[in-house]
């Protein structure tokens, strides 16, 4: 396996943080365009946008909390040379997992459901966390 597989799944996450800025700034031009928000009104603050904007907009935000982790993760794994089929697995089920809460968050926002996925995805960072530390600690002896 390709060493460079692990970063498909990076990809993927940043395409959905990129997808979900788009999304963003969409539904906030729409909203200012049908007059539903007065910039005056956003200038100081974000608590003037309607419901689904800021349900996209803070969908955006998650992606700098967890996938951050996720992020740096990978990147040790790319540097050390410790990616084999677990990791990658791993690597995947995560964005999958992030793809779906961004999915509830920015539809049915059913914070059950969402939380779910985020306590899911939680999870299996924390897992390939704990795997690549014990891949690192066994290459090191």
């Amino acid at each position: 396996m390709s060493a460079n597989a692990i970063l498909f799944p990076v990809f993927v996450q940043v395409g959905l943080t990129l997808f979900l800025m788009h999304l963003t700034g969409k539904k906030r031009v729409e909203s200012i365009l049908k007059g539903e928000t007065k910039i005056k009104d956003i200038a100081l603050g974000q608590s003037a946008w309607p419901v689904q904007s800021t349900q996209v907009a803070n969908s955006f935000h998650n992606q700098f909390q967890l996938p951050v982790l996720f992020y740096l993760a990978c990147v040790l794994a790319l540097i050390t040379a410790q990616i084999d089929i677990v990791l990658l697995v791993l690597a995947w089920g995560f964005v999958i997992l992030r793809l779906a809460h961004a999915y509830i968050h920015i539809t049915s926002n059913q914070v059950v459901k969402r939380f779910r996925a985020f306590a899911a995805g939680f999870f299996v960072l924390v897992a390939m966390w704990v795997y690549l530390a014990v891949m690192l600690v066994m290459a090191g002896s």
